[in-house]
């Protein structure tokens, strides 16, 4: 069975700053903490548009962004919480840990910011779970915009990534047919994303029937995971 998203090892630093009592710090600097995220491959390559989230465990409020080309990220979080740290990737988030953020007392401020160091490799496989069909069409239901409009931001932020979209179906039928409807599929994913604005030349449809199944097609339950749209990255 091919898993949602294959990551390879990481490895996540924290490097906490000291912070000092001294002049009375502005109103809005006293109660926050500047954070700078770096996101880097197992080559130390800078990773550009990977979106991290911190989210507070005290209110549960998310706070993110993308990379920039270096690799680079900055937020500010309130002082005296902790916060979970995610990279979400298409189909799902891999959980990386957790920065703790100091309360701070009259007049204290950072001096500098937290920096958090993120290596990352990303899957080049993910499995569209919400996007959906109409039964026996190539019609994309309206409940897959959310998922759709996810894959567009990856790619308006993936500027120099191609990927191939892969539709698959379970052996219900004949051969044919199945082959002919996950084809008529993947170009409709195709045709939606070039009409947001992504160029057609870094898209390749491809539908390949029931011919890769992930899982046993004599179930029902297997047969609904071998009806799956998947997107390569090439």
């Amino acid at each position: 069975m091919v898993p949602k998203a294959l990551t390879s090892i990481v490895l996540v630093l924290f490097c906490i700053n000291i912070y000092a009592q001294t002049k009375p710090a502005k109103a809005d600097s006293a109660k926050t903490a500047p954070v700078l995220i770096t996101v880097s491959s197992s080559k130390n390559q800078p990773r550009k548009g990977e979106q991290v989230i911190l989210q507070s465990k005290k209110t549960s409020k998310a706070y993110m962004g993308r990379t920039a080309a270096n690799g680079k990220l900055t937020l500010t979080l309130p002082a005296g919480d902790d916060y979970l740290i995610t990279v979400k990737a298409l189909s799902d988030t891999t959980q990386w840990g957790t920065l703790q953020v100091p309360a701070l007392g009259a007049g204290e401020y950072f001096t500098s910011p937290f920096t958090v160091d993120i290596t990352y490799d990303p899957a080049k496989i993910f499995t569209l779970d919400n996007l959906q069909f109409d039964v026996g069409k190539a019609t994309i239901r309206a409940s897959s915009l959310p998922q759709l409009q996810d894959l567009l931001e990856y790619l308006q932020w993936k500027t120099d990534e191609k990927m191939e979209i892969a539709g698959h179906t379970d052996n219900v039928g004949k051969d044919d047919d199945n082959l002919r409807l996950s084809q008529q599929r993947s170009d409709a994913v195709k045709a939606w994303l070039v009409k947001k604005g992504i160029a057609a030349d870094r898209l390749t449809a491809k539908g390949y029937g029931s011919t890769q199944p992930i899982a046993d097609n004599s179930t029902e339950e297997g047969r609904q995971k071998n009806r799956r749209t998947e997107v390569k990255i090439l």
